[in-house]
């Protein structure tokens, strides 16, 4: 019989793993009283935006998907995968296949292809995509980010990479690909989950960008979007479950904690000065 206890960390994105409504909105800086540049806080969150929407438009495919045509926003990446045929996609042209509404089954492979080559992209990482100069834009923003926020972005790197060692010593945890630690110790295992508010290809692009995505994988990364926090943690449950997992969430906003509260899971509350937590 297996015995090994699973841990499974359900993590809200916005105001708790990365800043970028409190520094578009002035807030964060605000709650320094006047210790922190608000314009400039304004403009790093500017920044990130940009190269948030510019990246999901020319390498994954959102501009096609999910501005142009409605209703194509799915709450994870394997949601079509019963689609895809498998399709050597080397050759294939996306901007001439038609690609409509998935209201088919037709149109759900379209999709279930993109998909593909998006979850293909992320494993790759940003280092396979972007050119050196944009590489070099790219971590000057995050240094200065960081910085800037008195090290969020590090501390909640650091905050993920302890949860996935389950505060062991890690010369004795085994990293897995895609956010997932097995300890020989304790033979217990550890998994990184992200449910975010936001649909789910600049999600995707937000993890890639705030080096996110060693620490949590493609398939771990749920947009509550169209679907609400509630459903998403309702199918964690079903996908992890058994007897030896043990699940909880970490966020800052009411709707994570009332969800959690329905699952009966603990819940770890984000205290933000500028923000609201339940």
């Amino acid at each position: 019989m297996n015995n090994q206890i699973t841990n499974v960390y359900i993590w809200d994105m916005d105001e708790t793993l990365i800043l970028l409504k409190s520094l578009l909105n002035g807030s964060y800086a605000e709650a320094f009283a006047g210790l922190k540049d608000a314009q400039k806080g304004v403009e790093i969150g500017k920044m990130w935006e940009k190269h948030i929407l510019q990246i999901s438009d020319d390498f994954f495919f959102y501009e096609q998907v999910c501005l142009e045509i409605e209703n194509c926003n799915k709450p994870f990446l394997e949601a079509l995968s019963k689609y895809d045929d498998g399709q050597d996609l080397s050759d294939y042209d996306f901007n001439q296949d038609g690609f409509s509404p998935p209201h088919d089954d037709l149109n759900k492979r379209k999709l279930a292809y993109r998909h593909r080559i998006i979850a293909n992209k992320y494993k790759q990482g940003l280092h396979n995509i972007l050119d050196q100069e944009m590489m070099d834009v790219w971590d000057a923003l995050y240094k200065m980010t960081d910085e800037y926020t008195d090290g969020w972005l590090s501390s909640a790197r650091a905050l993920l990479e302890q949860c996935l060692a389950g505060n062991e010593d890690p010369t004795i945890c085994n990293t897995i690909a895609g956010g997932v630690v097995r300890s020989n110790a304790t033979g217990s295992r550890h998994i990184n989950v992200l449910v975010t508010s936001g649909s789910l290809i600049p999600s995707l692009v937000k993890c890639l960008l705030f080096r996110l995505d060693n620490l949590i994988s493609h398939e771990n990364v749920y947009s509550s979007w169209d679907v609400g926090k509630l459903q998403c943690f309702q199918w964690i449950k079903e996908r992890f479950d058994n007897r030896n997992t043990r699940f909880c969430a970490i966020g800052d906003g009411w709707e994570e904690c009332e969800a959690a509260q329905a699952m009966n899971w603990p819940f770890i509350k984000l205290k933000c000065s500028w923000g609201k937590s339940c």
